[in-house]
């Protein structure tokens, strides 16, 4: 334990007492199996030598990629060691497909997106500078009070027919995987936390932000600007007004609005009732 927890001080640029203090406060188990984790699941290791030039379109990949011969790999575009890309895909300029990803067929990776600790299903759509499968925005106080980063260590799964507008950002999971299911649509500029479900045929619009461990069922649309805080649920068949916040589960389906949201005809009540008093005291 001691000797792992050195490594991983030393990996993550943390004094060995900061790390050693997480054992004390049971995180000694997790901690230990980052320390013993491959490094080459984040690139490192790897040797220009290992990697060739894709014949259809002129990007790289690394010997031990699997890619099938009718994807298209743009010249600028990286393929990183044990990936799999399936026939039909399209991966744009500048893009990263991190080791151990797998892409499906006919997805179209758009410029600059980064893929990491993911899979991406058939049929999907990632526009320009999207990021998938990063940590996630986990920490933690030591016994010192100071801030400690939480093991993020599983994956992001994104479904077939998935539609992801450009720079948004998907975390991987920390206890369980970050889902977003079938036919899910998801705007430009949207944040989704780790270990976030979202179900199928879904819309988010822009500027969503989802934080961790949020559960959507399916048919759920959120307006542009929708909040929702973390550990809430939200049945299927749920429509959001934008600039919502959902501070707690939502258990039936409907329409909801507002701060902290509620069906939406009370929301409206509450609008029409502020305005009536707002009128009365400056008229």
């Amino acid at each position: 334990m001691a000797l792992q927890l050195r490594r991983l001080a030393a990996a993550l640029g943390y004094p060995p007492q900061q790390v050693r203090a997480l054992s004390q406060l049971g995180f000694g188990a997790c901690y230990s199996s980052i320390a013993s984790s491959d490094s080459s699941d984040y690139g490192v290791g790897t040797k220009p030598q290992d990697f060739q030039s894709w014949p259809n379109g002129g990007g790289s990949f690394h010997k031990s990629a699997s890619i099938d011969p009718t994807a298209f790999v743009e010249f600028g575009a990286v393929v990183h060691s044990k990936s799999v890309v399936g026939e039909h895909v399209c991966i744009g300029s500048g893009a990263v497909i991190g080791p151990g990803v797998s892409v499906g067929q006919s997805t179209k990776i758009g410029y600059n997106v980064s893929l990491s600790n993911c899979t991406i299903g058939d049929s999907c759509i990632i526009h320009n500078g999207a990021c998938i499968g990063q940590d996630g925005f986990g920490f933690m106080v030591d016994e010192h009070g100071n801030m400690l980063k939480k093991p993020q260590m599983l994956n992001a799964r994104i479904g077939n027919c998935v539609e992801i507008g450009a720079n948004t950002c998907i975390d991987r999971g920390s206890w369980r995987d970050t889902v977003v299911g079938d036919h899910s649509k998801i705007d430009n500029l949207v944040q989704i936390g780790h270990n976030v479900v979202i179900g199928e045929n879904c819309m988010l619009c822009g500027q969503v932000g989802i934080a961790g461990s949020v559960t959507v069922g399916d048919y759920v649309t959120m307006g542009g600007r929708v909040a929702v805080r973390d550990h809430v649920s939200i049945v299927s068949k749920v429509r959001l007004a934008a600039t919502s916040f959902v501070t707690r589960d939502i258990k039936e389906p409907g329409d909801y609005g507002g701060f902290p949201a509620v069906p939406i005809r009370e929301w409206r009540r509450q609008v029409a009732i502020h305005s009536r008093t707002s009128t009365k005291r400056n008229p």
